[in-house]
């Protein structure tokens, strides 16, 4: 399984796992070029060697492949929010999901600034929240000015739903999920130690 504990192979090369091998090998010589520690400037051994780990394993065509389907069992309990004992009327719940989708969507434009939208089915996969549920979450972060509808009808973050984030510690940490059970099958909002 991809350890969560270890850094987002997209993450350290800061692009999208929609990426082609083209794309990827661009990102790499840029970013090796840049962390390289002979480079005076910003040289940076420790994100060399990540860069490095990371490209290794993405544009290896069977790296990847087993990569990829660990990495998305991993996403997806890492983003899961409800278990089938959770109220969906429950207030607090709806913060979570809220908060839980502003993160989504704040990762994907942070990981294609240029293809930032998430569909609502791929968001009602990631969050575990039917799409009927998630209407009224989208409808508020919407009238708050924190997401907006692309041209393709997928939603994105706006510069305030980056901010929002931000305020609500940043997104979560790799390791760290988003979201965990509690005693009682509650669901408790978990982010850089806070409730």
């Amino acid at each position: 399984m991809v350890e969560s504990e270890q850094s987002d192979h997209y993450e350290v090369l800061q692009v999208s796992p929609r990426a082609d091998h083209e794309t990827i090998q661009r990102i790499f010589r840029h970013l090796a070029k840049r962390f390289h520690p002979d480079n005076t400037e910003s040289g940076d051994p420790e994100r060399f060697k990540g860069v490095m780990e990371a490209f290794r394993v993405l544009s290896h065509p069977n790296l990847r492949a087993k990569y990829d389907a660990e990495y998305e069992q991993v996403r997806e309990l890492r983003w899961r929010i409800f278990d089938q004992e959770t109220s969906v009327s429950d207030v607090s719940a709806d913060r979570r999901i809220r908060d839980a989708a502003l993160t989504l969507l704040y990762t994907a434009r942070r990981n294609d600034p240029d293809r930032p939208g998430i569909g609502v089915v791929e968001l009602e996969r990631l969050l575990g929240c039917p799409e009927e549920h998630m209407k009224f979450h989208l409808w508020y972060l919407r009238e708050n000015g924190w997401i907006l509808r692309t041209e393709s009808g997928a939603f994105a973050i706006t510069a305030s739903g980056v901010d929002r984030v931000l305020e609500l510690g940043g997104p979560a940490k790799n390791g760290v999920p988003l979201l965990q059970a509690e005693n009682g099958g509650n669901v408790a909002a978990h982010r850089n130690g806070s409730g």
